[in-house]
């Protein structure tokens, strides 16, 4: 049976949050030091509860499984709440779906006639390939045309590989096994046919995130601004590479 509720707390909060938590069931709890295993279990079990400490939602982690909740429809029916150990502090964070609450409960009834055409993901809000983004974003990083580039396009920052997903004179889009900060300033290398480009930049922004898929492991994704590159060969780069 799956899970009615489930914690992600410091070891140290988990005993006063436990005791807030008002609901019959099983109730799976997990260190914040565990938010790829907490994960797994949500999208396993499905819990109608899922509780998120206030300071561990304040990280970048927490903000990247709420995130990484709010974006799959298959988990339309759970309620995403923060609350306080100290029990001042509570919010909503993500609204249950009526449409895949409903649903649910007749698959819990053994109802195998269920298919009305019409699912959580109707419901829950996304974000979609085909949402209109702007020409300059508030980044800060797009004062330049930038042009998407083909997979397996890497870039190296201080030595540490990164995928290159958009690139302009500029500045680029990347994604990183490593960790990335704002205002972190990098040592970059772009191969480029029988030579390697070696420019300065700095991370403008970066954000946590949990990939969908769960072969994949944690990654950053960021901003990266060059300053003082060879504006011809990254053009000369992006015109060889692009999409």
């Amino acid at each position: 049976m799956p899970a009615a509720a489930l914690i992600i707390a410091a070891q140290n909060l988990m005993p006063a949050l436990r005791e807030r938590i008002e609901t019959e069931g099983e109730v799976l709890a997990f260190a914040d030091t565990e938010p790829i295993q907490a994960l797994q279990a949500i999208l396993e079990q499905r819990p109608t509860l899922i509780v998120l400490e206030r300071l561990f939602a304040a990280t970048p982690r927490g903000a990247a499984l709420i995130n990484r909740i709010k974006s799959d429809p298959q988990l339309g029916a759970s309620e995403v709440r923060v609350m306080s150990h100290t029990g001042d502090y509570t919010r909503q964070v993500v609204k249950p779906s009526v449409i895949a609450t409903a649903s649910v409960a007749a698959t819990a009834i053994g109802s195998s006639n269920s298919s009305s055409g019409t699912t959580a993901a109707d419901e829950a809000p996304q974000e979609t390939a085909e949402t209109p983004r702007p020409r300059l974003d508030w980044h800060g990083t797009r004062r330049a045309p930038r042009h998407r580039v083909r997979d397996g396009v890497e870039i190296q920052l201080d030595g540490n590989p990164a995928t290159v997903i958009d690139l302009s004179t500029v500045g680029a889009q990347v994604i990183s096994p490593t960790i990335l900060r704002p205002n972190q300033k990098v040592r970059i290398a772009l191969p480029n046919d029988d030579f390697v480009m070696r420019f300065r930049g700095a991370i403008a922004w970066a954000k946590f995130e949990l990939p969908k898929s769960p072969s994949r492991a944690p990654q950053y994704r960021a901003g990266v601004e060059f300053t003082d590159a060879d504006s011809s060969a990254l053009d000369a780069f992006c015109s060889r590479y692009r999409e």
